[in-house]
């Protein structure tokens, strides 16, 4: 899947009528009447603007100006994460010397993954394109987060952090595991 259409899906999830108005209202330049006014969510409002190529993966001022001007500022947070990861993000499946406390955790933590995931920071963005990349498998996405942790923190992502993210969200034992 398309990571730019899984958050802008995302963006439309948590996009208030009020807020879509607000949208519609400020692209009335840009989009002609009857389209805008057969939208009926902003996920149909994102492919109007794709299909008229004023938004793209690599194109995005447009947006953060909208999200900017309805004061969604958390919009404007996930969309500027999402650039700043870019397509680096790419899956790449070297093993390596962090995977043996990734296996204990992965064994070990269950639905609360996400939560550890937040404390280590890694960007929302990531966690939900992992998510929807592996739905089926809570292991699957626990690792891969985890290797995405690892590849954005490069030099800096160290078995310690990963500890002390494990005691801060109250998984003693798991941290215990891990440092044995």
């Amino acid at each position: 899947m398309d990571p730019f259409l899984i958050l802008l899906h995302s963006f439309s999830a948590r996009l208030s009528e009020t807020e879509l108005s607000s949208l519609k209202f400020l692209l009335r330049g840009k989009i002609g009447k009857r389209k805008l006014e057969a939208a009926q969510n902003g996920g149909e409002l994102f492919s109007i603007l794709l299909e008229q190529q004023l938004i793209a993966s690599d194109q995005v001022s447009l947006l953060e100006c909208l999200f900017k001007t309805i004061n969604r500022a958390d919009l404007v947070e996930q969309l500027q994460q999402f650039v700043e990861e870019g397509e680096a993000s790419a899956s790449d499946h070297q093993p390596d010397v962090h995977e043996k406390p990734f296996e204990v955790i992965c064994e070990n933590v269950g639905r609360e993954w996400k939560m550890l995931m937040r404390k280590l920071g890694l960007p929302e963005v990531r966690i939900e394109r992992i998510m929807v990349e592996n739905p089926f498998s809570l292991h699957e996405q626990l690792f891969q987060s985890l290797r995405a942790w690892q590849k954005w923190k490069g030099k800096d992502a160290k078995v310690a952090d990963l500890i002390k993210a494990l005691r801060g969200c109250h998984m003693n034992l798991v941290a215990d595991i891990v440092e044995q």
